[in-house]
């Protein structure tokens, strides 16, 4: 979760596995979109002596469909390049790394950007662009904030871009949710009961990402070039996804380690919408996912309209979701469902918002640029009244996991059918883990008040392992049923 880890191949093969993929009007530049994908999930900061990076044999891709299509009419692409200025030594650094071309840099990467308009040629529109190296330590990289800073590079057009290592901003409890869904706050409520507890931020103490973020302007990703102000328009929707791809033949070299690749490019992870690989497709089908395309997502629509979860839910939490096991048991295609991950929701579902992309079923994150940054963020998005949220896009802030639950739940599903009424539980229902703190460039704080957004990546000498807050909780009374 949110896409780590999620599918049998790529779990094994980290520098394609896309972990996140986020889109948003940026909050201080509102005439703009920011996009971050991020790849390589779990990197442990103390990851040394052959730190993290980019495939430099991997194709990293972002779409932005605008038609209604589901096909990309926008895509930029992102090659990297590995180079070892010392031959001679087996360290990533031989000293400290004061600059992007610092002697001491022994191992780094760079990176070209190519720009593509629907079945155009793609274009180069930036190259040589210099990633910063991973967080080490103090001794190694003791002005981390200058070196991050220094690898922000403007594109031509208003564009701004940044490649390498970021706080994973996911925040989730995965040990309580991969243990039957125990939801700790409920954990008085669960098949198995255990006392609540807080939820476990499993990503908050140590662990980094590796992000490509790209913020341009809202005229360059929209149909006809404008910025919509209308909320309605369908101009004013756009859906994006990343995905990253391999060659289809590798060569492998002899003991010096030179492999060789040809053939066409082939896609091997994608992620648009946020846990849709990972709970609404069977195990069997996931590597065949990654590998297609979003306009082909149909064949996926009975897994989305007749989920797995809410069919197990009633019965991890016995007496609390009798209603949804209704549901689930009536047969009922879930149309919130298909509109969440699908189609995108209509005018009139959710106040002051909608992202519809069209009849054509499609997992992508739609994003509707008309809706301005919130004034006063609120985790849940339009589930607490606040439009420029998940599913509007995807914001670093955004609490996924609760938003999911709640809408398997069907929260909303009285807003398809008006015969349905929710169970009392499922408004109150929250994976327990505070959103972080977000602050200025520079700071401590898990998320950036501006570009990138991610926070600066734990290092490796001060963060050796993850720890997680931890207490109790008032128990959750939820009325009718009984611990």
């Amino acid at each position: 979760m949110s896409s780590h880890r999620e599918a049998p191949e790529v779990s094994q093969d980290p520098c394609v596995d896309n972990t996140d993929t986020y889109a948003f009007v940026s909050p201080d530049r509102p005439d703009t979109v920011t996009i971050l994908t991020n790849y390589i999930p779990l990197e442990a900061a103390a990851a040394g002596p052959n730190f993290y990076e980019f495939g430099q044999d991997v194709l990293y891709s972002i779409y932005i469909s605008n038609k209604g299509t589901a096909l990309p009419d926008v895509t930029y692409t992102f090659r990297f390049t590995t180079k070892v200025m010392n031959q001679k030594t087996f360290l990533y650094n031989t000293g400290p790394i004061r600059s992007l071309t610092d002697p001491n840099f022994n191992r780094r990467q760079s990176y070209t950007v190519s720009k593509q308009v629907g079945t155009g040629a793609p274009k180069v529109i930036a190259s040589g662009l210099a990633c910063p190296p991973c967080n080490i330590g103090p001794h190694s990289t003791p002005e981390y904030t200058k070196l991050a800073q220094a690898a922000v590079h403007r594109l031509p057009g208003g564009g701004t871009v940044f490649a390498g290592q970021r706080n994973d901003g996911f925040y989730a409890d995965l040990g309580g949710i991969f243990d039957l869904a125990d939801l700790r706050p409920f954990s008085t409520l669960h098949v198995v009961p255990m006392l609540p507890s807080v939820g476990l931020d499993t990503l908050k103490n140590g662990i980094n990402v590796h992000t490509i973020a790209l913020q341009v302007p809202i005229s360059d990703l929209t149909r006809d070039g404008s910025v919509p102000k209308d909320v309605n328009a369908a101009a004013s929707t756009i859906g994006i996804w990343g995905a990253a791809s391999r060659r289809k033949m590798r060569l492998r070299g002899d003991t010096t380690g030179q492999h060789t690749e040809s053939g066409p490019w082939v896609q091997v992870s994608r992620l648009g919408s946020p846990l849709f690989n990972e709970l609404m497709v069977p195990m069997v089908e996931k590597d065949g996912w990654n590998g297609s395309q979003p306009v082909n997502d149909k064949e996926y629509t009975p897994g989305v309209e007749q989920p797995e979860l809410p069919k197990l839910l009633p019965d991890l939490y016995p007496g609390v979701f009798e209603k949804l096991r209704a549901l689930a048991a009536s047969g009922k295609p879930r149309k919130d469902l298909r509109a969440l991950l699908l189609n995108g929701f209509k005018p009139g579902i959710f106040p002051g918002f909608q992202n519809y992309t069209g009849p054509i079923a499609s997992d992508m994150l739609r994003l509707n640029v008309a809706v301005p940054p919130s004034k006063q963020l609120q985790p849940l998005g339009p589930l607490d009244g606040d439009p420029a949220g998940y599913p509007n896009g995807r914001r670093v802030e955004d609490d996924i996991v609760t938003i999911f639950v709640r809408m398997l739940g069907a929260v909303i599903n009285k807003r398809f059918d008006p015969d349905f009424n929710p169970d009392p539980a499922v408004s109150l229902v929250t994976q327990g883990v505070p959103i972080p703190p977000t602050g200025p460039v520079g700071s401590s704080a898990r998320f950036f008040s501006s570009f990138p957004y991610l926070g600066e990546p734990y290092d490796g000498f001060d963060h050796p392992t993850v720890t997680s807050e931890s207490g109790p909780l008032p128990v959750i009374s939820i009325p009718g049923v009984t611990p």
